[in-house]
């Protein structure tokens, strides 16, 4: 009669960490700060470091880490997009309520790590996280043979996990302030913004909103604020045209109407206005969509992250209708567009990308 063989599963593990936990407990830790609004944080440099900590005390590979998040109506943050798009990183969000609350966190969590120990895809399982909430996760894949390691970040008093949560997990360690702190600092206060344009254009969508419309802004909304451009003249072309010595007649005036074409029809790519009308129609679609807090977290720039500033060229090219990779100083020109309307937004002064 034939018996099965057992093949030993080979040793493998997975990071799950709860972002909500991890940056409260950092801020109020590092910072005596008691909303993410108040610090920024490196968080690509935060998992490479939680990575390698875990890579010199677990045995195995790596399979990959769950970042566990919320935002508002499941909107990604400027970092949260960041996140998505790492190497081996899976971004999970929850919804994010009006209170400050996340939803759905802990049953994305608890169904990721079922199914992976289900499935015999790890041995082990890294979990840094403090609430109770996480307390079903734990006991149903340490049902399927799983070990749990638990992972909490120092308290600034007392204990901030949960009494169960510690209880039922396999190893607990806690990371101190010093392997934290150097992800994690102050945000810059921002000046007011400006009463005058970002008024305006809340005023408009809280008008449309009221009546059930999309909240679209106005020309005159989308470009308040921005000086006119002005186009040379003939005139000044013609004064600006260099007359070779021994040129005749024809030859200056080709060189006149080829300065000319130059000047008011631009270079082979698209004319700076039109890049810069499109980068703050951009910028206005952002602020609406994605919501001015949003927006907020990619001050002070003119620097865009890169996974930031693809979507950017992305939407560029869709209003477009052509590629931008040929023309490097459209693509500057866009990014200026962008970050001129995003200035007059917060009520900052004027720059310009690289």
């Amino acid at each position: 009669m034939a018996t099965s063989e057992f093949v030993p599963q080979p040793a493998r593990y997975a990071i799950f960490v709860d972002a909500g936990y991890l940056y409260a407990a950092s801020g109020a830790l590092l910072l005596s700060c008691g909303s993410r609004r108040e610090y920024r944080v490196a968080a690509e440099k935060l998992i490479k470091a939680l990575t390698d900590h875990a890579d010199e005390q677990r045995r195995g590979e790596l399979l990959r880490v769950y970042w566990f998040d919320a935002a508002p109506k499941r909107q990604p943050t400027v970092d949260q997009r960041v996140i998505a798009n790492l190497p081996l990183v899976k971004l999970r969000l929850g919804n994010l309520n009006a209170q400050g609350q996340q939803k759905g966190v802990d049953a994305q969590l608890r169904a990721d790590l079922e199914a992976l120990a289900r499935h015999r895809a790890i041995t082990d399982a890294v979990l840094l996280a403090g609430d109770e909430d996480m307390l079903p996760a734990v006991e149903a894949a340490q049902r399927y043979g799983v070990r749990v390691h638990l992972w909490g970040v120092e308290p600034t008093h007392g204990s901030n996990q949960a009494e169960w949560l510690v209880w039922e997990s396999d190893t607990v360690e806690v990371l101190p302030a010093d392997f934290l702190r150097p992800y994690f600092t102050k945000a810059k206060l921002l000046p007011p913004p400006a009463p005058g344009t970002a008024a305006a254009v809340r005023d408009a969508a809280a008008a449309a909103a009221a009546k059930g419309t999309s909240p679209v802004p106005s020309p005159s909304q989308v470009f308040a604020g921005r000086p006119p451009a002005v186009k040379p003249t003939p005139a000044t072309v013609r004064s600006s045209v260099p007359v070779p010595a021994g040129a005749t007649p024809a030859t200056v005036a080709a060189s006149m109407n080829n300065a000319a074409a130059a000047a008011t029809d631009g270079k082979l790519g698209p004319e700076r206005d039109h890049m810069l009308e499109i980068g703050e129609h951009v910028a206005q679609k952002w602020i609406f969509e994605r919501g001015r807090d949003n927006i907020r977290d990619l001050l002070p720039g003119p620097i865009l992250p890169p996974v930031i500033d693809k979507e950017l060229l992305i939407e560029a090219e869709k209003e477009l209708g052509s590629s931008l990779r040929p023309y490097q100083e459209a693509r500057t020109w866009l990014r200026d567009g962008f970050w001129e309307r995003v200035y007059r937004e917060f009520g900052i002064g004027i720059g310009k990308s690289d």
